[in-house]
């Protein structure tokens, strides 16, 4: 199963905002991170930079190796529409992205898990493939196994703060959800300017 496992809160640092990592360990500082960060001035950046670091921190919030995050690009440039806003559907629309959203994980590396380990399934079917990308009408539930359950149970009652994006419908008593349609831009991850990932792609 391909993933970022590298240091996670200085991933963070170098963005100066929390994507990845624990939110305790995550500190805003006015340097980059590294023994030398405090020597180091952040520098007016090259059109380059500012592309390719827009991209990592797109690839980074969803945990994806550099192949998967393309090809995930690719199929969006082929596809009708804005070629942006449908590369954020196809992120958000994997059923990892899908498990945060809806409550049962408290972070999309915890998704990943929780799909990989055989605890779902999507209109009655074991679904244990992360990247599977849901569709409107889709049915997704936690299996009836009492480790699955109670797990789900005790993730939602901790995440019961973050509120279950319109896109998607959520019976907690049942530990049953929906997906009544694909998100629109709102709904999606505010932080990311996509148009600039899309003209880096395109530029290098």
């Amino acid at each position: 199963m391909a993933r970022y496992t590298g240091p996670t809160t200085r991933i963070s640092r170098r963005f100066n905002q929390l994507i990845i990592g624990s939110a305790k360990a995550f500190e805003r500082r006015p340097f980059p991170p590294g023994q030398h960060g405090p020597r180091m001035r952040r520098n007016k950046q090259s059109e380059y930079s500012v592309g390719l670091n827009e991209k990592q921190k797109l690839r980074y919030t969803y945990g994806l190796l550099e192949r998967q995050f393309r090809r995930l690009f690719e199929k969006a440039k082929n596809e009708r529409g804005v070629t942006g806003e449908r590369f954020l559907q196809l992120l958000e629309s994997r059923l990892d992205s899908v498990i945060y959203s809806l409550g049962l994980a408290k972070s999309r590396a915890a998704a990943r898990q929780f799909v990989n380990h055989g605890h779902i399934r999507v209109n009655g079917h074991k679904v244990d493939i992360p990247s599977y990308s849901v569709l409107s009408g889709d049915e997704i539930e936690v299996k009836t196994a009492p480790s699955s359950r109670q797990m789900a149970t005790r993730n939602l009652e901790e995440n019961r703060i973050r509120p279950v994006p319109g896109w998607l419908t959520m019976d907690n008593e049942a530990i049953k959800a929906k997906v009544n349609r694909l998100p629109t831009r709102d709904e999606m991850e505010q932080g990311i300017n996509e148009q600039i990932i899309v003209e880096f792609y395109s530029r290098y």
